[in-house]
């Protein structure tokens, strides 16, 4: 990644086919769908299609690669989010999910993902800002301002330590 002026950044991969069983894409059903994700200095990510589509289902697929991306920029951002609100994390958990529709003429989309955190926070008083954060963690992630689909938010915020007799 580069930074340029005004913000700009740029990022750089190179995905290689590695499906060919020596006939290339002679037919359909004659190549793998895999493929190694590369960016220097970073450990090779092995990814392939979704089975549905031929694909190996214990690499990576394109429809996980978009839903961990919208769940971790959510996550950086609300850490983001929580220091600048004095709120103190003590842990984060997401179970996020996403709906994609075949559109029948061999495409589809992604109609919505809904992120679910499961968010621990150090202090009782501390609950109610970290759940605002979440608002601007949506604002704030690069990722979710990207897409063209609903990212929904479905939060749960707890305190670590339990208000003590008053």
């Amino acid at each position: 990644m580069a930074q340029h002026p005004l913000g700009e950044h740029h990022y750089a991969l190179t995905a290689t086919w590695t499906g060919d069983r020596g006939s290339g894409t002679s037919g359909y059903r004659d190549y793998a769908r895999d493929v190694t994700i590369s960016i220097a200095g970073k450990p090779d990510l092995l990814a392939s299609s979704d089975k549905p589509f031929r694909g190996d289902p214990t690499r990576w697929n394109p429809e996980d690669l978009l839903l961990a991306a919208l769940s971790e920029c959510h996550l950086l951002s609300y850490l983001h989010a929580c220091v600048t609100a004095g709120v103190v994390v003590t842990s984060y958990r997401d179970e996020a999910t996403g709906v994609m529709r075949e559109d029948g003429a061999g495409g589809g989309a992604f109609a919505e993902v809904t992120l679910r955190p499961q968010v621990t926070v150090a202090e009782p008083d501390m609950v109610e800002a970290a759940q605002r954060a979440h608002e601007q963690a949506h604002q704030w992630c690069f990722i979710a301002n990207s897409v063209n689909f609903p990212v929904r938010h479905e939060a749960t915020v707890t305190a670590a330590r339990a208000e003590g007799p008053a």
